[in-house]
């Protein structure tokens, strides 16, 4: 009886346990992604994968150092993943990353066709069942919208390249900025595509370089201007069927209405001659409207160079700092020209001759404090050697007609020695050790005016004898120092706030002929740049030579560069 009873015991208490497992089984799993990404998080970008390369899917990120230290700040905690998998953030930021494009970055480069592709597949799993979600392509979601972030924000921030990897000589100050923090802000407020907007360069020349990259971007996907024939110069009169092609480029390019073209197709009329003179001032080259070689040469550049030119001058303006200053000078080397910004407006613009190509002009900023008046100059010894010495072999009088001392050497206290005792025929580049120095006057390679602003490079902003080179539309005929045309416009908006100095006593002063250094009362910041496009007042792009090879560089760099960012 006791056997019978213990048996039905077990037995009922067996099947309590099935009833109850059971139950237990029937209830639904609770599904939580956020939970459930936070651990893979870990296990994917932990200490243990830290040092290596991280990957998901096929992509490399390329933020696979950044990218663990961004996590481990925040415990794991997923960024872009919620329990509901609305992901609106991810979307905003696919939504925004095509935007890119027209600041000359490719958004293939920042993940776009795997993030698009993961969200697609995690709304169709969704729509059935949170169950049927892959908490891997959750976890691969959050890695690529963090590090696709951090790149693209990178490379708006501070470019793409290096500057330093492809110019030796650059020295200007960059922005700096806490990417992550920017990141953390936009995700807070559910506004990533306004933090990136943060990161872009806000200077208007940069805006309006964005605008002519778009419309230069179409023009290119439109099949682009025809090629400009080779052959003679074409003036007002011609008929050529050269003229039917440079109307077509011209109308291409927005300096001939397009109601113009109506005419004789070979005729070069008044409205021709009229665009190539628009064409002309757009392109740094003289408004003559006549298709010389020069202006031939500018006609020939492809549309889809013209765009490189602009990709290259938008990823220069990302190099360098937000705050250029209140109030500031900046030449444009390619583009001959040294203006005067104050608030942001431009108030006063001359041109300027820069260093030749051999000689270049460097990139970098500095801060102009004194003005020496009638300045004395102390020719640098490798100027000596390669510029003087064949001057002084072929004209034995010319260091006496240009007033130029010599001295034994560049020691303190050397003795000044007559040039007429020295045997120059004989005179080597490796044997010169003389000192050469020539007074204030007339014929002073410094002119009456010389700007300092110090600087590794012993590049000044100067005067020059040379007055009938400013004629000149391509103005590269310095030994890298930048001469300008109205020196004593500078001096006098640079002096006056200081009542000691009215442009009348600085004009007494120059005439004396003393040598004096005067002092800002203000220093003013300097920025020495290299831009061979930009968009004017006008709305118009402006294009210049590339007379450094500059562009060609960066633009080898920048297509390198975009590879490796999906590598």
């Amino acid at each position: 009886m006791n056997t019978t009873i213990a048996k039905s015991r077990a037995a009922a208490v067996a099947a309590l346990g099935l009833f109850a497992f059971a139950a237990c089984c029937a209830q639904p799993v609770v599904v939580r992604p956020f939970a459930q990404t936070r651990a893979r998080l870990e296990e994917r970008v932990g200490p243990a994968a830290a040092a290596a390369p991280v990957y998901c899917r096929r992509d490399r990120l390329c933020g696979s150092e950044v990218l663990p230290v961004f996590y481990r700040a925040r415990a794991f905690r997923p960024a872009w993943i919620d329990d509901r998998l609305e992901l609106r953030d991810a979307r905003a930021f696919l939504a925004a990353m095509p935007l890119v494009a027209e600041d000359g970055l490719d958004p293939a480069n920042y993940h776009q066709a795997s993030i698009a592709s993961l969200l697609a597949a995690i709304d169709k799993a969704s729509k059935r069942s949170l169950r049927q979600v892959s908490f891997e392509d959750l976890v691969d979601l959050e890695m690529l919208l963090t590090d696709g972030f951090l790149l693209c924000g990178s490379h708006l921030l501070h470019g793409q390249v290096d500057p330093e990897t492809i110019h030796s000589d650059w020295f200007v100050k960059g922005r700096v900025e806490d990417l992550a923090a920017v990141l953390e802000k936009g995700l807070a407020a559910h506004d990533v595509p306004g933090a990136l907007e943060t990161l872009r360069p806000s200077h208007s020349v940069y805006r309006g370089l964005r605008a002519a990259y778009d419309e230069y971007r179409k023009i290119v996907e439109g099949g682009g201007w025809p090629a400009f024939p080779s052959g003679p110069k074409l003036v007002r009169g011609d008929r050529d069927g050269r003229v039917a092609t440079l109307r077509k480029i011209l109308a291409a390019t927005g300096d001939m209405p397009a109601v113009e073209t109506a005419g004789s197709p070979d005729l070069f009329n008044a409205n021709v001659e009229a665009a190539v003179s628009a064409f002309q001032r757009r392109h740094g080259l003289e408004p003559d409207g006549v298709v010389g070689a020069a202006t031939a040469s500018a006609l020939g550049v492809s549309t889809a160079e013209r765009l490189r030119q602009i990709r290259a001058n938008l990823e220069r303006w990302r190099w360098i700092t937000q705050d250029l200053g209140p109030r500031y000078i900046l030449v444009n080397v390619a583009d001959f020209r040294l203006a005067v910004r104050e608030s942001g407006e431009e108030v006063m613009s001359m041109g300027a001759i820069v260093g030749r190509a051999y000689r270049q002009t460097p990139d970098f900023s500095g801060r102009l404090s004194t003005i020496t008046l009638n300045p004395a100059w102390n020719v640098p010894p490798k100027l000596a050697r390669e510029d003087l010495l064949p001057k002084i072999r072929k004209d034995p009088e010319y260091l006496h007609r240009l007033g130029f001392r010599v001295f034994a050497g560049w020691a303190d206290g050397a003795a000044e020695i007559d040039p007429g005792t020295v045997d120059w025929s004989d005179m080597t580049e490796d044997t010169l050790g003389y000192k050469f120095r020539q007074d204030p006057g007339p014929h002073n390679a410094l002119g009456r005016l010389m700007f300092l602003f110090p600087n590794k490079f012993d590049v000044y902003i100067h005067d020059t004898p040379e007055r009938w080179l400013f004629g000149r539309a391509v103005r590269d005929f310095s030994s890298g120092c930048i001469r300008i045309e109205k020196p004593l416009d500078l001096a006098a908006y640079l002096l006056r706030d200081d009542p000691d100095w009215t442009r009348e006593k600085l004009e007494a002063a120059i005439d004396s002929g003393e040598n004096q250094a005067v002092r800002i009362r203000e220093p003013v910041a300097v920025h020495v740049l290299y831009w061979t496009a930009w968009v004017g007042e006008d709305g118009r792009a402006q294009f210049r030579r590339d007379i450094y090879l500059r562009d060609a560089a960066l633009s080898r760099a920048l297509d390198e560069r975009a590879g490796m960012s999906t590598q």
